[in-house]
Protein backbone atom coordinates (compact mmCIF):
# COMPACT_ATOMS: atom_id res chain seq x y z
CA UNK A 1 0.00 0.00 0.00
CA UNK A 2 1.44 3.34 -1.07
CA UNK A 3 0.88 6.42 1.06
CA UNK A 4 2.82 9.60 1.81
CA UNK A 5 4.40 8.14 4.94
CA UNK A 6 5.79 5.22 2.88
CA UNK A 7 7.22 7.63 0.31
CA UNK A 8 8.80 9.73 3.05
CA UNK A 9 10.25 6.66 4.76
CA UNK A 10 12.20 5.40 1.75
CA UNK A 11 12.57 8.54 -0.39
CA UNK A 12 14.52 10.24 2.38
CA UNK A 13 15.60 13.24 0.28
CA UNK A 14 12.12 13.91 -1.04
CA UNK A 15 12.72 13.34 -4.75
CA UNK A 16 9.00 12.74 -5.24
CA UNK A 17 8.25 16.22 -3.88
CA UNK A 18 10.34 17.76 -6.67
CA UNK A 19 8.48 15.69 -9.27
CA UNK A 20 5.18 16.85 -7.79
CA UNK A 21 6.39 20.38 -8.60
CA UNK A 22 7.62 19.65 -12.13
CA UNK A 23 4.82 21.64 -13.87
CA UNK A 24 5.46 24.65 -11.61
CA UNK A 25 9.23 24.39 -12.03
CA UNK A 26 8.84 24.18 -15.82
CA UNK A 27 6.64 27.28 -15.91
CA UNK A 28 8.88 29.28 -13.58
CA UNK A 29 11.99 28.29 -15.54
CA UNK A 30 10.51 29.30 -18.89
CA UNK A 31 9.32 32.62 -17.45
CA UNK A 32 12.56 33.26 -15.55
CA UNK A 33 14.62 36.45 -15.76
CA UNK A 34 17.58 34.66 -17.35
CA UNK A 35 18.81 36.81 -20.22
CA UNK A 36 17.92 35.37 -23.65
CA UNK A 37 20.63 35.16 -26.27
CA UNK A 38 20.61 35.42 -30.05
CA UNK A 39 23.57 34.00 -31.93
CA UNK A 40 23.42 34.69 -35.68
CA UNK A 41 24.03 32.33 -38.63
CA UNK A 42 23.80 29.06 -36.69
CA UNK A 43 23.38 25.94 -38.81
CA UNK A 44 24.98 23.42 -36.45
CA UNK A 45 24.31 22.89 -32.73
CA UNK A 46 26.39 20.62 -30.50
CA UNK A 47 24.81 19.68 -27.17
CA UNK A 48 27.27 18.37 -24.60
CA UNK A 49 26.27 16.71 -21.33
CA UNK A 50 26.34 13.47 -19.40
CA UNK A 51 23.66 11.57 -17.49
CA UNK A 52 20.69 13.73 -16.56
CA UNK A 53 22.32 16.69 -18.31
CA UNK A 54 22.86 14.61 -21.45
CA UNK A 55 19.14 13.81 -21.59
CA UNK A 56 18.48 17.50 -22.23
CA UNK A 57 20.56 17.38 -25.41
CA UNK A 58 18.82 14.16 -26.46
CA UNK A 59 15.39 15.75 -26.14
CA UNK A 60 16.31 18.94 -28.00
CA UNK A 61 18.06 16.91 -30.70
CA UNK A 62 14.91 14.87 -31.24
CA UNK A 63 12.78 18.02 -31.48
CA UNK A 64 15.19 19.62 -33.97
CA UNK A 65 15.58 16.48 -36.08
CA UNK A 66 13.04 17.73 -38.63
CA UNK A 67 14.59 21.18 -39.02
CA UNK A 68 17.44 22.47 -41.17
CA UNK A 69 19.73 22.69 -38.15
CA UNK A 70 22.29 19.90 -37.92
CA UNK A 71 22.43 18.62 -34.35
CA UNK A 72 25.03 16.51 -32.58
CA UNK A 73 24.86 15.26 -28.99
CA UNK A 74 28.23 14.67 -27.34
CA UNK A 75 28.40 12.33 -24.35
CA UNK A 76 32.11 12.20 -23.77
CA UNK A 77 35.25 14.30 -23.97
CA UNK A 78 35.57 15.26 -27.65
CA UNK A 79 33.99 17.85 -29.93
CA UNK A 80 33.15 16.74 -33.48
CA UNK A 81 35.61 17.89 -36.14
CA UNK A 82 32.76 19.65 -37.99
CA UNK A 83 32.65 22.49 -35.43
CA UNK A 84 33.16 25.85 -37.17
CA UNK A 85 32.12 29.51 -37.01
CA UNK A 86 28.48 28.59 -37.68
CA UNK A 87 28.39 26.10 -34.82
CA UNK A 88 26.82 26.74 -31.43
CA UNK A 89 28.20 24.54 -28.65
CA UNK A 90 25.77 24.20 -25.74
CA UNK A 91 27.30 22.61 -22.66
CA UNK A 92 25.06 21.50 -19.81
CA UNK A 93 26.28 20.20 -16.48
CA UNK A 94 23.62 20.46 -13.81
CA UNK A 95 26.18 19.97 -11.05
CA UNK A 96 28.65 22.22 -12.86
CA UNK A 97 31.50 19.79 -12.22
CA UNK A 98 31.08 17.10 -14.89
CA UNK A 99 34.62 16.37 -16.06
CA UNK A 100 33.66 15.29 -19.60
CA UNK A 101 31.50 18.37 -20.19
CA UNK A 102 34.18 20.67 -18.81
CA UNK A 103 36.63 19.09 -21.25
CA UNK A 104 34.29 19.83 -24.17
CA UNK A 105 33.83 23.40 -22.94
CA UNK A 106 37.59 23.91 -22.77
CA UNK A 107 38.00 22.51 -26.29
CA UNK A 108 35.22 24.72 -27.64
CA UNK A 109 36.84 27.81 -26.10
CA UNK A 110 39.83 27.18 -28.37
CA UNK A 111 37.66 26.92 -31.49
CA UNK A 112 36.12 29.61 -33.68
CA UNK A 113 32.55 28.83 -32.64
CA UNK A 114 29.75 30.21 -30.48
CA UNK A 115 29.38 28.84 -26.92
CA UNK A 116 26.85 28.98 -24.12
CA UNK A 117 26.96 26.97 -20.89
CA UNK A 118 24.29 26.06 -18.35
CA UNK A 119 24.90 24.76 -14.83
CA UNK A 120 23.94 25.30 -11.19
CA UNK A 121 27.42 26.67 -10.50
CA UNK A 122 30.64 24.73 -9.96
CA UNK A 123 33.70 24.60 -12.19
CA UNK A 124 31.64 25.36 -15.31
CA UNK A 125 30.58 28.72 -13.89
CA UNK A 126 34.14 29.54 -12.86
CA UNK A 127 35.57 28.63 -16.27
CA UNK A 128 33.00 30.71 -18.12
CA UNK A 129 33.62 33.71 -15.87
CA UNK A 130 37.38 33.55 -16.42
CA UNK A 131 37.07 33.08 -20.19
CA UNK A 132 34.20 35.51 -20.91
CA UNK A 133 31.88 32.73 -22.15
CA UNK A 134 28.11 33.16 -22.17
CA UNK A 135 26.77 31.43 -19.07
CA UNK A 136 23.37 30.94 -17.44
CA UNK A 137 22.94 29.68 -13.89
CA UNK A 138 19.96 27.40 -13.20
CA UNK A 139 19.10 26.01 -9.76
CA UNK A 140 19.45 22.29 -9.05
CA UNK A 141 16.53 20.48 -7.44
CA UNK A 142 17.45 17.36 -5.44
CA UNK A 143 19.59 15.79 -8.20
CA UNK A 144 20.51 16.31 -11.87
CA UNK A 145 17.78 13.90 -13.05
CA UNK A 146 15.11 15.59 -10.90
CA UNK A 147 16.22 19.00 -12.22
CA UNK A 148 15.33 18.03 -15.79
CA UNK A 149 12.41 20.43 -16.34
CA UNK A 150 14.27 23.33 -14.74
CA UNK A 151 17.09 23.03 -17.25
CA UNK A 152 15.02 22.10 -20.32
CA UNK A 153 12.70 25.07 -19.94
CA UNK A 154 15.53 27.43 -19.01
CA UNK A 155 17.33 26.43 -22.22
CA UNK A 156 14.10 26.90 -24.20
CA UNK A 157 13.73 30.39 -22.71
CA UNK A 158 17.33 31.51 -23.18
CA UNK A 159 17.67 30.07 -26.69
CA UNK A 160 14.16 30.84 -27.92
CA UNK A 161 15.39 32.95 -30.85
CA UNK A 162 17.67 30.11 -32.04
CA UNK A 163 15.54 27.03 -31.48
CA UNK A 164 12.61 26.83 -33.93
CA UNK A 165 10.12 25.77 -31.26
CA UNK A 166 7.07 28.01 -31.04
CA UNK A 167 5.77 29.31 -27.73
CA UNK A 168 2.40 27.66 -28.22
CA UNK A 169 4.07 24.22 -28.16
CA UNK A 170 6.03 25.16 -25.04
CA UNK A 171 2.93 26.32 -23.16
CA UNK A 172 1.06 23.24 -24.39
CA UNK A 173 3.76 21.00 -22.92
CA UNK A 174 3.57 22.79 -19.56
CA UNK A 175 -0.21 22.43 -19.56
CA UNK A 176 0.21 18.71 -20.25
CA UNK A 177 2.57 18.43 -17.27
CA UNK A 178 -0.07 20.11 -15.11
CA UNK A 179 -2.74 17.67 -16.28
CA UNK A 180 -0.47 14.66 -15.85
CA UNK A 181 0.50 15.76 -12.35
CA UNK A 182 -3.08 15.11 -11.24
CA UNK A 183 -2.69 11.55 -12.50
CA UNK A 184 0.87 10.50 -11.60
CA UNK A 185 1.91 12.57 -8.58
CA UNK A 186 1.71 11.76 -4.89
CA UNK A 187 -1.66 13.50 -4.82
CA UNK A 188 -3.15 10.45 -6.54
CA UNK A 189 -1.83 7.31 -4.84
CA UNK A 190 -4.67 5.17 -6.22
CA UNK A 191 -5.13 2.36 -8.71
CA UNK A 192 -5.81 5.06 -11.34
CA UNK A 193 -2.23 6.37 -11.19
CA UNK A 194 -0.51 5.12 -14.40
CA UNK A 195 3.02 5.57 -13.00
CA UNK A 196 2.15 3.68 -9.84
CA UNK A 197 0.51 0.91 -11.85
CA UNK A 198 3.61 0.53 -14.00
CA UNK A 199 5.82 0.40 -10.91
CA UNK A 200 3.64 -2.30 -9.38
CA UNK A 201 4.09 -4.41 -12.53
CA UNK A 202 7.83 -4.00 -13.14
CA UNK A 203 10.12 -6.72 -11.87
CA UNK A 204 13.32 -8.34 -13.07
CA UNK A 205 15.07 -6.61 -15.97
CA UNK A 206 13.12 -4.11 -18.07
CA UNK A 207 13.54 -4.17 -21.85
CA UNK A 208 12.27 -0.90 -23.24
CA UNK A 209 11.12 -0.90 -26.87
CA UNK A 210 10.87 2.43 -28.68
CA UNK A 211 10.26 3.77 -32.21
CA UNK A 212 12.45 6.23 -34.10
CA UNK A 213 11.99 9.67 -32.53
CA UNK A 214 11.42 8.33 -29.03
CA UNK A 215 14.91 6.98 -28.37
CA UNK A 216 15.61 9.82 -25.90
CA UNK A 217 12.61 8.65 -23.86
CA UNK A 218 13.80 5.06 -23.77
CA UNK A 219 17.32 6.14 -22.80
CA UNK A 220 16.04 8.46 -20.08
CA UNK A 221 13.73 5.74 -18.69
CA UNK A 222 16.59 3.22 -18.68
CA UNK A 223 18.86 5.67 -16.88
CA UNK A 224 16.19 6.53 -14.31
CA UNK A 225 15.55 2.85 -13.64
CA UNK A 226 19.26 2.31 -13.15
CA UNK A 227 19.82 5.32 -10.90
CA UNK A 228 16.60 5.33 -8.89
CA UNK A 229 15.90 1.61 -8.52
CA UNK A 230 19.50 0.34 -8.78
CA UNK A 231 18.39 -2.30 -11.32
CA UNK A 232 19.45 -3.35 -14.81
CA UNK A 233 17.51 -2.11 -17.84
CA UNK A 234 17.92 -2.28 -21.62
CA UNK A 235 16.55 -0.51 -24.70
CA UNK A 236 15.84 -1.69 -28.27
CA UNK A 237 14.52 0.02 -31.38
CA UNK A 238 11.26 -1.74 -32.28
CA UNK A 239 12.09 -2.08 -35.99
CA UNK A 240 15.67 -3.29 -35.48
CA UNK A 241 14.59 -5.69 -32.73
CA UNK A 242 12.37 -7.52 -35.20
CA UNK A 243 15.54 -8.49 -37.08
CA UNK A 244 17.48 -9.81 -34.08
CA UNK A 245 16.35 -9.15 -30.50
CA UNK A 246 12.97 -10.84 -30.92
CA UNK A 247 14.72 -14.23 -31.02
CA UNK A 248 15.74 -13.79 -27.37
CA UNK A 249 12.12 -14.31 -26.33
CA UNK A 250 12.27 -17.93 -27.49
CA UNK A 251 13.95 -18.70 -24.16
CA UNK A 252 12.32 -17.96 -20.76
CA UNK A 253 13.95 -15.18 -18.71
CA UNK A 254 13.22 -12.55 -16.07
CA UNK A 255 13.22 -9.80 -18.72
CA UNK A 256 9.95 -7.86 -19.04
CA UNK A 257 9.05 -5.81 -22.15
CA UNK A 258 7.76 -2.25 -21.94
CA UNK A 259 6.49 -0.70 -25.18
CA UNK A 260 6.91 3.09 -25.48
CA UNK A 261 4.65 4.38 -28.25
CA UNK A 262 3.83 7.74 -29.81
CA UNK A 263 0.28 8.81 -30.63
CA UNK A 264 1.25 9.38 -34.25
CA UNK A 265 3.92 6.75 -34.87
CA UNK A 266 4.64 6.06 -38.54
CA UNK A 267 2.07 3.69 -40.06
CA UNK A 268 4.66 0.94 -40.59
CA UNK A 269 5.80 1.32 -37.00
CA UNK A 270 2.20 0.91 -35.80
CA UNK A 271 2.02 -2.26 -37.90
CA UNK A 272 5.16 -3.54 -36.19
CA UNK A 273 3.75 -2.79 -32.73
CA UNK A 274 0.66 -4.81 -33.61
CA UNK A 275 2.72 -7.78 -34.78
CA UNK A 276 5.02 -7.68 -31.74
CA UNK A 277 2.08 -7.58 -29.33
CA UNK A 278 0.50 -10.51 -31.15
CA UNK A 279 3.77 -12.44 -30.78
CA UNK A 280 3.92 -11.71 -27.04
CA UNK A 281 0.29 -12.67 -26.51
CA UNK A 282 0.66 -15.89 -28.51
CA UNK A 283 3.68 -16.90 -26.44
CA UNK A 284 2.27 -15.88 -23.07
CA UNK A 285 4.77 -13.06 -22.53
CA UNK A 286 3.47 -10.27 -20.29
CA UNK A 287 4.11 -6.73 -21.50
CA UNK A 288 3.08 -3.19 -20.72
CA UNK A 289 2.37 -0.29 -23.08
CA UNK A 290 2.97 3.40 -22.39
CA UNK A 291 1.38 5.76 -24.90
CA UNK A 292 2.36 9.40 -25.34
CA UNK A 293 -0.02 12.31 -24.91
CA UNK A 294 -1.36 14.06 -28.00
CA UNK A 295 0.25 17.30 -29.14
CA UNK A 296 3.60 18.61 -30.31
CA UNK A 297 6.78 16.54 -30.19
CA UNK A 298 7.84 18.52 -27.10
CA UNK A 299 4.55 17.68 -25.38
CA UNK A 300 4.90 14.00 -26.23
CA UNK A 301 8.48 13.77 -24.99
CA UNK A 302 8.02 15.73 -21.78
CA UNK A 303 4.80 13.90 -20.93
CA UNK A 304 6.36 10.47 -21.39
CA UNK A 305 9.37 11.38 -19.27
CA UNK A 306 7.08 12.56 -16.47
CA UNK A 307 5.06 9.32 -16.43
CA UNK A 308 8.09 7.05 -16.72
CA UNK A 309 10.41 8.91 -14.34
CA UNK A 310 7.77 8.96 -11.63
CA UNK A 311 7.24 5.22 -12.03
CA UNK A 312 10.90 4.65 -11.14
CA UNK A 313 10.48 6.57 -7.88
CA UNK A 314 7.46 4.44 -6.98
CA UNK A 315 9.34 1.29 -7.98
CA UNK A 316 12.29 2.22 -5.76
CA UNK A 317 9.98 2.79 -2.81
CA UNK A 318 8.11 -0.44 -3.52
CA UNK A 319 11.46 -2.24 -3.32
CA UNK A 320 12.41 -0.30 -0.15
CA UNK A 321 15.21 1.56 -1.94
CA UNK A 322 16.08 5.22 -1.53
CA UNK A 323 16.06 6.64 -5.11
CA UNK A 324 18.47 9.53 -4.48
CA UNK A 325 21.86 8.02 -3.49
CA UNK A 326 24.14 7.03 -6.38
CA UNK A 327 27.09 5.52 -4.52
CA UNK A 328 28.54 3.75 -7.57
CA UNK A 329 28.63 6.96 -9.60
CA UNK A 330 30.20 8.78 -6.66
CA UNK A 331 32.88 6.06 -6.51
CA UNK A 332 33.70 6.50 -10.22
CA UNK A 333 33.85 10.29 -9.92
CA UNK A 334 36.16 10.06 -6.91
CA UNK A 335 38.71 8.26 -9.10
CA UNK A 336 38.59 10.78 -11.96
CA UNK A 337 40.78 13.83 -12.32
Amino acid sequence: MFDISTLDKFDTQGMYKVYDRWPQIAKESYESNLEPIDFKDIDHIVFSGMGGSGAIGDILSSILSKTDIHVKVVKGYHLPTTVDSNTLVVTTSISGNTIETLSVLESASRKVCKIIAFSSGGKIETFCSKNDIEYRKVPQYNSPRASFTAFVYSVLHVMNSILPINKQDIFESISTLENLSNQVSSKNLTEKNPSLNLAEWISGISLIYYPWGLQPIATRFKNSLQENTKSHAMTENIIEACHNGIVSWEKPSNVRPILIQGQDDYIKTKERWKILKEYFETNGIEFREVLSESGSILTKLIGLIYILDYSTIYLAVKNKIDPSPINSIDFIKSKLS
